[in-house]
């Protein structure tokens, strides 16, 4: 499906085939309907996260006006009813709090507290060899070379002290306005620091579709009201289970020999994320719900699913090592992208 979207989207929209369309759809209705696990298809994945890139960066080669192409529209609402139905089936959810910013900030600080899902911050901190430290910054720059992006569609989604609060955190990853400062343009410069191509979506065709997964759902909440409180939600768990982590991969780098150009990434976040999980979990989730007290469910699904699809990404990584393999689609670190965020290196 990935393949039939691509061969659309490289034809100039007015002079799009019917046939090529028609292809799409059939071939997009087959491969959501027969998928195993929808979290784990690749080419639903890779092709969502095309999709979505025309909201971003947009596609090399690929004219803006398909973002609002009915038919790419369709294509993703399709994959987003059947990814959304898979989460809210299997994402696990705790009993729900009362609105109101005390009772949202505990139900989330308990919940983030009892993640037990597998510590990839751990093993970097301790055992991961050099080649490890470098697929973990590959299978993290899907997300962090746009940090901060899709959270932002939340913004004018948002009023009052939720929308205030989403406002301070992000102004933090954006640097408050300092390039240099931007969190993904640090992590760039972390990633250039062990020889990476820090072109964003460089590496896009080499990460497992979990990866892909986790990237898509903070698009697809962030990008449709109707679920604003799930991404307050998220970012809320996000920052929650951040700091801590931070530290032991900045740990782990420092332990493999990279100074300060690598590991100022990972110690920034440290105190800042300190700061942000107060902020998104009492004046952004739990301010939204007392603003908008039906929106509980949600937010406490948007942390839910944040943890629960970031902890089946850090398995996939701790499997792979745990057995002296690769975590990488193929194994190697040659990028093979056919279709690049403009601005991408041929």
């Amino acid at each position: 499906m990935s393949s039939a979207l691509g061969a659309l989207l490289t034809n100039p929209e007015p002079a799009a085939e019917p046939d090529l369309i028609r292809i799409l759809r059939d071939t997009a209705a087959r491969a959501i309907r027969d998928t195993d696990d929808i979290l784990l298809d690749e080419d639903l994945q890779s092709a969502l996260y095309a999709a979505y890139e025309l909201r971003y960066g947009g596609l090399t080669g690929v004219d803006d006006a398909w973002e609002w192409n009915a038919d790419v529209l369709a294509l993703c609402a399709a994959i987003e009813s059947r990814f959304e139905q898979a989460l809210r089936d299997r994402v696990p959810m705790p009993p729900l709090p009362a609105p109101g910013v005390d009772t949202v900030a505990a139900a989330l600080f308990e919940l983030t507290g009892a993640d037990t899902g597998p510590s990839v911050s751990r093993y970097l901190a301790k055992k991961a060899t050099d080649e490890q430290a470098r697929e973990f910054l590959i299978h993290r720059s899907v997300y962090q070379l746009k940090e901060a992006d899709p959270h932002s569609w939340a913004i004018p989604r948002l009023r009052g002290r939720a929308k205030a609060a989403l406002v301070e955190i992000q102004a933090d990853e954006y640097g408050g306005g300092r390039l240099a400062h931007m969190h993904s343009e640090l992590f760039a410069r972390t990633m250039r620091g062990l020889g990476l191509d820090d072109t964003p979506g460089g590496y896009v065709d080499m990460v497992p579709a979990i990866v892909l997964a986790s990237s898509n759902m903070m698009t697809m909440f962030g990008t449709q009201r109707r679920l604003r409180g799930a991404i307050a939600g998220h970012l809320a768990a996000f920052e929650m289970t951040s700091s801590l982590p931070n530290r032991q991969y900045g740990n782990g780098f420092r332990r493999l020999g990279y100074d300060q150009s690598v590991t100022f990434y990972f110690d920034e976040h440290v105190e800042a994320d300190a700061v942000h999980e107060q902020i998104a979990a009492r004046d952004l989730a739990g301010g939204l719900t007392e603003d908008e007290p039906g929106l509980v469910e949600d937010v406490v699904f948007g942390a839910s699913a944040c943890l629960f699809v970031d902890s089946l990404a850090g398995a996939a990584l701790l499997t792979a090592w745990t057995a002296g393999e690769s975590a990488l689609r193929g194994g190697t670190l040659e990028p093979t992208v056919a279709l690049e965020p403009a601005g991408a290196l041929s």
